[in-house]
């Protein structure tokens, strides 16, 4: 059915809709200023009015409490002449940010604390919020919060006004995660029950938990318990989350192998192309990763305030930077050294020295330190041993990205066809038509933009300096040469399979012997295969 309105109509239903949203409007306008004005309450000398403050802000119930009562723990919250109420004050990147307590908004960066004067909380005071903690995020609105919250009663001192809290939070949790968490910790509580059967029955709950708390608990039951069933059942219980522990840390060593893997991938891929299908040794490979660094660093100087978008536009800008140095590299030194290695390696050898020393004027001799997106910090939790951190993980599957249209560009692509052809037989391809000299000049620069690129990424792991890529110019020509000089995909393998081996040797051996008994390995391998586990036919294969 078709609902028709006069104009006078349409009128009074617009009216009536704004006297509805005005109040409700209204009601949150209240709010927000009666909780500003709680919090604003919190700066203040005198203990007793601060601990009447913290009570108060922790009974509005607003989603900004936590965090302004966890500050005040931490020692992050001050008074600040510029704010109306008090401030929270985050060091980032040598420099101070500071934000609304209140509302969370950003209000600016400082050099230096000296105008923040601290709100301080006495011993006694951090002990109450604390408890008041527990309540608030386990109330909170936010699952990640709650389940923060319910993880960090695991294995503490649960007495039974807490627990009566658990057990009442555990009704209503909609979150299967976070119930989980309620339940282990309701557990460990349990172990302390006095009947037998309780405590069993709460074992048989903790057998698959690989929280390292349940795992202390279960340890003094099957230690001290009183009753040899329950001190047996605890046993097996830690037999079996051991075994679990043990596939999990084999899992974590993959992903970490794999994650130094993606490192090398992206270190060695730009050098595959010019030592590779070039035939150029170029030592000042690890200076063009280091110039895709300084780019990051200086685009994040030139949006201070949108560190997200940084890498996303510190990445098209590392490949231009690096590389035109690349392409005025080889249209400048290389291009007249080609068929005399000794020269082109001693050439970029003095080019890297000059490469550092231009970083060490313009920036600074020391190391920078560049800030990570939100996007790419924390982890992803798979479960309370085995978690993977997101700047690794992201890079992991940036490596693939870069890889995967690199080798279609080589491979399927008009210039690709070209490079092959020029590295395969230089005369046969200029007889034909193609430009040699252009295709030198394009194919060092396309290496170099993508070891630009892996600067980038490696901005994310480690601090930016001059040496950064003395780092990895070592292990670049390793993966290069394991893998088959000239051949991507042989590289790919070489570079994963080089990172599984570091992680797998570290633990028995230490980081350092675990480079060299790889570097053994390798020198040993190409006594077997001198054209390493690929072999492709090419311009330094024929050399």
């Amino acid at each position: 059915m078709r609902l028709s309105f006069t104009r006078a109509e349409r009128c009074l239903l617009l009216l009536l809709a704004l006297l509805g949203f005005v109040p409700l409007g209204a009601q949150a306008d209240d709010k927000a200023d009666e909780f500003q004005a709680r919090v604003a309450a919190l700066a203040t000398d005198d203990y007793d009015a601060l601990e009447i403050a913290v009570d108060k802000v922790a009974a509005s119930g607003h989603e900004r409490a936590a965090p302004v009562l966890h500050a005040l723990v931490n020692g992050n919250l001050y008074t600040w002449p510029q704010a109306k109420g008090p401030v929270i004050a985050e060091e980032s990147g040598g420099q101070i940010r500071v934000f609304d307590a209140a509302t969370g908004k950003p209000l600016g960066r400082i050099e230096d604390d000296d105008a923040l004067e601290s709100i301080y909380a006495t011993n006694t005071l951090r002990i109450q919020i604390e408890d008041l903690m527990a309540q608030l995020t386990l109330a909170s609105a936010n699952e990640e919060t709650r389940r923060y919250a319910a993880v960090q009663t695991i294995g503490a001192d649960i007495d039974d006004e807490l627990a009566g809290l658990l057990r009442k939070r555990l009704k209503t949790e909609d979150s299967a995660e976070v119930r989980d968490a309620l339940s282990v910790a309701l557990a460990t509580f349990e172990l302390d029950a006095e009947r037998p059967r309780t405590r069993l029955a709460a074992i048989d709950h903790l057998r698959g938990s690989l929280y390292p708390e349940v795992l202390n608990r279960l340890t003094e039951v099957a230690e001290n318990d009183e009753i040899a069933v329950v001190r047996a059942k605890a046993a097996a219980a830690i037999k079996s989350i051991k075994q679990s522990i043990e596939r999990y840390y084999l899992l974590e060593n993959v992903f970490f192998g794999l994650s130094l893997g993606s490192v090398l991938l992206l270190a060695a891929v730009g050098l595959a192309i010019t030592f590779g299908v070039m035939g150029v040794i170029n030592m000042a490979h690890g200076e063009l990763i280091m110039l895709g660094a300084y780019t990051t660093y200086t685009v994040q100087q030139l949006l201070p305030d949108h560190i997200g978008w940084t890498i996303p536009i510190a990445i098209p800008a590392a490949f231009i930077v690096s590389g035109l140095v690349g392409i005025a590299i080889e249209r400048g030194v290389i291009r007249f050294l080609y068929g005399r290695p000794l020269e082109t390696l001693l050439a970029t050898f003095g080019i890297s020295l000059v490469l550092q020393q231009a970083v060490r004027t313009i920036y600074s001799p020391l190391n920078l330190a560049i800030e990570s997106p939100g996007w790419m910090r924390g982890q992803l939790e798979i479960n309370p041993v085995f978690s993977v951190t997101h700047n690794r993980l992201y890079i992991l599957i940036f490596s693939i990205i870069v890889f995967v249209p690199l080798v279609a560009v080589l491979r399927r692509t008009s210039l690709g066809l070209q490079v092959r052809a020029v590295a395969q037989n230089r005369a046969m391809a200029k007889s034909l038509g193609v430009r040699a000299d252009w295709i030198d000049a394009a194919t060092f620069g396309l290496g170099s933009g993508i070891a630009g690129i892996a600067g980038v990424a490696l901005s994310q792991l480690t601090n930016v300096g001059p040496n950064l890529g003395q780092n990895y110019i070592i292990d670049s020509f390793m993966v290069v040469v394991f893998g088959g000089v000239g051949n991507l995909s042989g590289m790919l393998v070489g570079a994963f399979g080089l990172g599984l081996a570091n992680k797998f040797l570290e633990p028995y051996s230490g980081a350092v012997l675990a480079k060299i008994l790889v570097l053994v390995f390798i020198i040993l391998f190409i006594q077997i295969r001198p054209r390493g586990l690929f072999p492709q036919r090419g311009r330094a294969a024929e050399g």
